[in-house]
């Protein structure tokens, strides 16, 4: 047994955990991480970052499928190939690039990464196996940081044809037909991206749409381009289980049979706090998650947590910037989580992002408000990209033109969610952004229109 003690103790190596580990040790507090696999979580290693480099060399390969002759760009190609194994492995180089620039980051802050699982023995008192060698590990605070993982159907556990999210972006070879259940942002992100590397996709969906979310315009966009790639979409459909040949689902009372060589179930993730000795500590609990305060503070003096083991929304940045924060509140800062907005972005085709409240949100607040939308059909930029479906909209209190809300849909529009996000937390009126020049010609030009319609003056519509 070797015993170790310390300032910190952050229990996982995900986003929220390494921020924290890194932030901590260069504010000089004796850190240590405890990661039981790859430092960066699941985001880095199986979720976030692998996720979009499918979707770009999936929208890299389809690009080049279009040029058959018929391109209005006046381009021609040979018919292209894909090899997924290469993909994936270059895939996985960006993840080993990132997971050991994580590792650098921690050493360089002084914070010690520690890779084995935790189990909490006490409040104070962690023990880690590690290759069969226990360590244990005394902290005067303690980091819960154990992020989430896919929610399993019990009649469709994984294994075999039934995948996660973490198996479909590893996959050698395009399955010639996917079935996706579960129609929220990770089966439409991964199903968009294999139906461009050429598989038949059908999504099944439980309920009346797509992305529940977000609001049916914004969704209507990516509803349209699912149909234009030739995905089927079964809403109001429940899967029952496997069948002989894949799928066995249920609509409008009808039993119906989806065939299919790869069957991606994404219906969620749940908070990993069943685990690591979590249920010992009897921390005050929301249904699965731990309870925390403005502080990200437990029940448990001296136990913090952060991320998606603390509930929605379950969003690496999210976590991120909890993790921060709890590193300087153990440094001795006064911090509390005060935010305005957390940007949300779903990289489907088109992207949506989407910061402060929707239309119909601040209404239900009792505010009066004015709402402003510019389309991408009237930007000379998105009109040069081919890239002209989708809009920016904007939400404001009509007595003051505070801005509440910021949403759009478009190709690339996830580069506007740090836009969006500033606006917001800088309390920007409709006015204050009106008044700035933006840039000839951009998508960013969207808010600009969209700032100006709400105020009643809009150029270019």
């Amino acid at each position: 047994m070797i015993d170790l003690s310390c300032k910190l103790l952050v229990i996982g190596g995900g986003p929220g955990g390494y921020v924290c580990g890194i932030r901590a040790g260069q504010l000089g507090i004796e850190t240590i991480v405890v990661e039981e696999a790859r430092a960066g979580g699941t985001c880095l290693t199986v979720g976030c970052i692998p996720s979009k480099a499918l979707i770009h060399a999936a929208d890299e390969f389809h690009k080049l499928a279009q040029y058959d002759g018929r391109s209005a760009l006046g381009i021609t190609a040979a018919s292209p190939a894909i090899d997924l194994a290469r993909t994936v492995a270059w895939k996985d180089g960006i993840v080993e690039r990132l997971t050991g620039g994580v590792e650098g980051l921690l050493k360089k802050a002084g914070a010690r990464l520690i890779h084995g699982s935790a189990e909490f023995l006490d409040g104070k008192t962690v023990e880690v196996s590690r290759d069969g060698e226990p360590i244990r590990i005394t902290a005067e605070t303690i980091v819960i940081a154990t992020g989430s993982e896919p929610v399993e159907l019990p009649f469709l556990p994984f294994g075999g044809k039934v995948i996660s999210s973490t198996e479909a972006l590893a996959l050698d070879s395009v399955p010639e037909r996917l079935v996706v259940v579960g129609g929220g942002y990770i089966g439409l992100e991964i199903g968009t991206a294999y139906a461009k590397l050429g598989a038949r996709v059908t999504v099944v969906e439980a309920m009346a749409r797509i992305l529940p979310q977000y609001d049916s315009a914004l969704t209507k966009p990516v509803m349209t381009s699912l149909e234009t790639l030739g995905i089927k979409v079964l809403l109001d459909t429940r899967a029952r289980g496997l069948s002989d040949t894949g799928l066995s689902a249920e609509t409008d009372g009808e039993a119906i049979d989806l065939p299919a060589d790869r069957i991606l179930v994404t219906v969620g993730r749940r908070p990993r706090s069943g685990g690591a000795g979590i249920p010992g500590l009897d921390l005050d609990r929301n249904g699965p998650f731990i309870s925390i305060d403005e502080t990200c503070r437990t029940s448990m003096r001296g136990v913090f947590a952060i991320g998606d083991v603390t509930g929605e929304p379950m969003l690496a940045h999210r976590a991120m910037a909890q993790g921060e924060m709890v590193a300087e509140i153990v440094a001795g800062r006064k911090r509390i989580w005060d935010k305005a907005c957390i940007p949300a972005v779903c990289f489907t085709d088109p992207e949506i992002v989407s910061c402060g409240l929707s239309p119909d949100e601040a209404k239900a607040t009792g505010i009066e408000t004015v709402t402003g939308q510019f389309p991408f059909t009237a930007n000379g930029r998105a009109m040069s990209m081919e890239a002209d479906s989708g809009f920016v909209r904007v939400t404001a209190r009509k007595d003051n033109g505070l801005i509440l809300g910021l949403q759009g849909v478009g190709v690339g529009i996830s580069e506007l969610a740090a836009a969006f996000g500033i606006a917001i937390e800088m309390g920007a009126r409709l006015d204050d952004i009106a008044a700035i020049v933006h840039a000839h010609p951009t998508l960013g030009e969207a808010l600009h229109e969209a700032c100006l319609k709400a105020l009643g003056h809009s150029l270019h519509i």
